[in-house]
């Protein structure tokens, strides 16, 4: 029988950060501060130990710093409103959070999260690869090996996404997904791909081609002067599409299992956290008393997260 391979749960932060302050009320502490985006993101970490049972778990989050997509398309996400500052104001506390549950957090400026992520699932090959996150570009990841954890319903449910889901979903395959935004570009990051290209075009395109470049390599196989006319106006805009789309996996960064592993974390800290915040009954969840206690290897109380 096959031993069952351990798993390694990475959390696109600034993904599930502004998931959760989206998806739920205003929630203040006793000085009016606002912390439904903290309170969400503790949701999420509850929900990845009871669901995902991860053995090692990092949460990677962008930085200011511009990267190299800003550099090739000086209009990317240019179209982005500023941050809402009730929500830029709960980002410490939310690093906070990760900290004293004794989570790694991996940060490189000048790559963006998405890299980071990519790159420390490439350098995990020989044990399972769950990433959290609500963003598609990240379908591109997925294989045998890799799969996402999506929220549904706001925090309350969540999706596993693999290879036959993302075709479904998308209509191409994970590796086609940069070749695909390639081709029908992205409004929230702003790339235009090719103008007039929409996804059912995409999608046959691709379906006979394969890549970006294969339709180019044989445009004479296109019978639409239209579709022919379209991509011809956007050939240079389809190249830098896709470049901008795909995820890169070479980002100076190391991942260290030791440092990862899920449970070790000190639940006084986590409990002063919660209390600060007047996060009560997710106190209730950190009580050694209850039955959910769990014994590590050497048969010492651990305290459970549910």
């Amino acid at each position: 029988m096959e031993e069952e391979k351990k798993r390694l749960v990475l959390v696109d932060g600034n993904a599930i950060l502004h998931r959760a302050y989206h998806a739920l009320p205003a929630l203040t502490t006793r000085n009016g501060e606002l912390v439904n985006a903290v309170y969400g993101f503790s949701l999420m970490l509850f929900k990845i130990f009871s669901e995902l049972h991860p053995e090692y778990l990092a949460v990677s989050f962008d930085t200011a710093a511009p990267n190299f997509r800003h550099s090739e398309f000086v209009g990317y996400k240019a179209n982005r409103p500023r941050m809402d500052s009730e929500l830029a104001g709960q980002i410490e506390k939310v690093h906070q959070l990760v900290a004293a549950f004794n989570i790694p957090i991996v940060e490189v400026d000048g790559y963006e999260a998405d890299d980071v992520i990519a790159t420390l699932a490439k350098q995990a090959p020989k044990i399972e690869v769950v990433i959290v996150t609500g963003d598609k570009d990240l379908m591109q990841l997925v294989n045998d090996q890799v799969k996402l954890y999506m929220p549904t319903r706001g925090l309350s449910e969540g999706q596993m996404v693999g290879v036959e889901e993302v075709r479904v979903k998308m209509g191409v395959s994970p590796e086609q997904i940069a070749d695909y935004k390639g081709l029908v570009g992205d409004q929230s990051d702003n790339y235009p791909g090719v103008p007039g290209i929409g996804p059912k075009t995409a999608t046959a395109l691709l379906e006979k081609f394969g890549t970006v470049e294969g339709v180019y390599q044989r445009l004479g196989e296109i019978e639409s002067k239209t579709v022919l006319d379209k991509l011809a106006l956007g050939a240079e805009s389809a190249v830098l599409s896709k470049k901008l789309a795909k995820t890169l996996t070479d980002v100076p960064v190391s991942l260290d299992l030791k440092d990862c592993v899920a449970r070790d974390y000190d639940r006084e800290k986590v409990r002063a956290f919660f209390k600060e915040l007047g996060f009560r009954s997710l106190v209730g969840r950190l009580d050694p008393t209850s039955p959910d206690v769990r014994r590590d290897s050497e048969g010492q109380n651990q305290p459970s997260l549910f």
